[in-house]
């Protein structure tokens, strides 16, 4: 799993930049299949607004969202089902994609560490994981010129937000 993560971290800069835009609902679609058995056994509930066809590979759009829809179920609260929401709004020159969930959330001290390479908050006995997931988001982030940042209220959940050029 490490092995196959840090695979996926380091190629992200291969890729030349897309000549034409990914769908970003057939990323999200792929994404969603890959998760389904995640999906399933935490009864999760995923939506979404419309989305935008955004100048990405489709494949790094897909590892963004499933990475992300992934964590939010993953850091689910024990009391209640999961619930995940996934928008785009366009403000200027890029969108903003958001995630939103009713997870178990994050502490204001970490929303800046969460995505360095091999940081954890919690440990594999309370919630499997390599430390490689949110590193691989800011990287295909970056590799694309976007941002990308966390809001969150520990024990309400968090909104991961990234940004693509138009």
């Amino acid at each position: 799993l490490l092995v196959r993560d840090l695979l996926c971290y380091t190629q992200v800069s291969r890729f030349e930049k897309p000549e034409v835009a990914a769908d970003a609902v057939e990323s999200l679609r792929g994404s969603l299949e890959n998760l389904s058995g995640l999906i399933q056994e935490a009864g999760a509930d995923i939506t979404s607004d419309s989305l935008p066809a955004v100048r990405v590979h489709g494949t790094h759009l897909q590892q963004l969202f499933q990475n992300l829809i992934g964590n939010a179920i993953k850091y689910r609260s024990k009391d209640r089902r999961p619930e995940v929401h996934v928008s785009a709004d366009r403000r200027g020159d890029e969108w903003v994609f958001s995630i939103s969930d009713n997870g178990i959330g994050i502490a204001p001290e970490y929303r800046e560490t969460i995505f360095g390479l091999f940081k954890r908050l919690h440990t594999n006995d309370e919630y499997s994981g390599t430390g490689v997931g949110l590193a691989l988001c800011w990287r295909i982030v970056d590799r694309y010129h976007g941002r990308i940042w966390v809001e969150s209220e520990p024990g309400r959940g968090s909104t991961f937000r990234f940004t693509i050029p138009v």
